[in-house]
Order: structure tokens, then sequence, then C-alpha cells
């Protein structure tokens, strides 16, 4: 695609974020950054995945959102995401984005679109199980928890998290002639990201060692990384 088209494009939806106050302007201009990278690099297909990732993830913070400032679990920032949250939820897809792009080697689609499976799955779990999820329990424990609580994890959660995760799997389909394995390896990697989002948060997290974005750095990539391998295996 074009630069200018893909700026313009890109732009156009970073303003459209910003206007309907989901990214602050930082952010805005951070995730401008990523799609026109993610487009100049991989194409349209990571591209609309993460901007399936985006938008859904808005729709999940804004649901019930009066209802989760009330029970105090709402989204830092009345919901509104800054350049941290861009970058330390694509941040790793770049990375294995250009590993593709220097090898165009399939496991590095996989570890790409496991990485987003991960932020999408994490956001989705987060954001729902607030609302869905009954009797939530700390991941590395199995104690009781409060909803929204670092590390809680419920049934309710899990479900929307493989959900999430296989969704931005379809969007890798068109890629590669080993769909089967593709799909299997990003839906499974995007789903173990997002448990270890919450291990992160149960352990390295809520003894101050990483904050948020750390945290959601570290569980893309692992993630990623976790796609990448249950991709080869199935070979």
């Amino acid at each position: 695609m074009n630069i200018i088209l893909s700026v313009t494009l890109v732009g156009t939806l970073g303003i459209m974020a910003y206007k309907l106050r989901a990214l602050d302007n930082k952010g805005a201009l951070a995730a401008t950054f990523l799609g026109v990278l993610t487009l100049g690099l991989g194409g349209v297909y990571p591209f609309l995945a993460l901007l399936a990732f985006v938008i859904l993830g808005i729709l999940a913070t804004k649901y019930h959102f009066s209802e989760k400032i009330r029970n105090g679990i709402a989204q830092e920032g009345k919901g509104i995401r800054s350049w941290e949250n861009v970058l330390g939820n694509g941040l790793a897809a770049l990375i294995f984005l250009v590993m593709e792009y220097c090898t165009k080697q399939d496991i590095f689609w996989s570890a790409t679109f496991s990485a987003i499976a991960t932020a999408n799955a994490d956001t989705l779990a987060s954001e729902l199980g607030k609302i869905w999820g009954k009797t939530p329990r700390i991941i590395t424990t199995l104690q009781p928890a409060v909803p929204g609580e670092e590390g809680a994890i419920s049934l309710q959660g899990e479900a929307v998290a493989i959900a999430g995760a296989f969704v931005i799997g379809l969007f890798a389909i068109p890629l590669s002639n080993k769909w089967i394995e593709m799909l299997t390896a990003i839906t499974l990697g995007g789903f173990l990201g997002c448990n270890i989002d919450s291990i992160i948060g149960a352990t390295l997290e809520k003894r101050g060692l990483v904050n948020n974005h750390h945290t959601n750095f570290l569980a893309t990539f692992i993630g990623g990384l976790a796609g990448a391998l249950i991709f080869y295996l199935l070979l």
C-alpha cells in the first residue's frame, strides 16, 4: 500500500480513536506509528487483526463502564489508554513482524498473531470477566479474589480469553497453507499468553517489580513465542 495512503488511513483511525476517547493524544500517535509499520511490513492481515483488537477492546472497556466505576474496577484514566498501553500491547507483535519480514518464515506469522491474540484475549477476559466472572480466584494460589484484582481469573473470563484469541487467529488463515496448524497455534498461544499475564500480575506486578505496561509486553512476547513453538510442533 502506498505510504501516503497508509499514513492517511491509519492517521484517520487514530483521530477517530482519540475523538471516541479510547486513546489520548500520545496514544493515538503511538497507535498510528504502530499501524503504519504493521501495514508496511506485514500488509493488510496483521493490520486488520490489530484493528479488531482495538475495536473489541474499546467495546469491552465501555461495557457496563458505569458499573465498573462504581465498583472501583474501571480501566485507569476513565478508559482512555495512553502510548504506554499501545506499546505494551503492540510492541511484541511488531518485533515478530520484523522477524517475519526479514526471514519470510510462517513461524513468525504465528508469533506475530499469537502476540496480538494474547493482547486481545487478556483485554476481553479482563474487561468482560469483571462483569461476567463468578467466584474469581488468584491464578497462582486459587485463593478467592475480588473482581479486577491482579492475577484473578474465572471460568467465564477463561472462556472469553480463548474466544478472543481464536478471533485473532482467523485473520492469519490467508497467510499460510498450514492454516489449521496456524489457527490452532495462535488460539493456544494467545490463551497461554493471557494466563501468563495473570501469573505475572499475581507475582511480579503485585510486588511492584513491574507495572501493567511491562506485564502486557512480557505476556504478549511470551504468548508470541508460545504460538511459534506450538506451530513448529504441529508441523
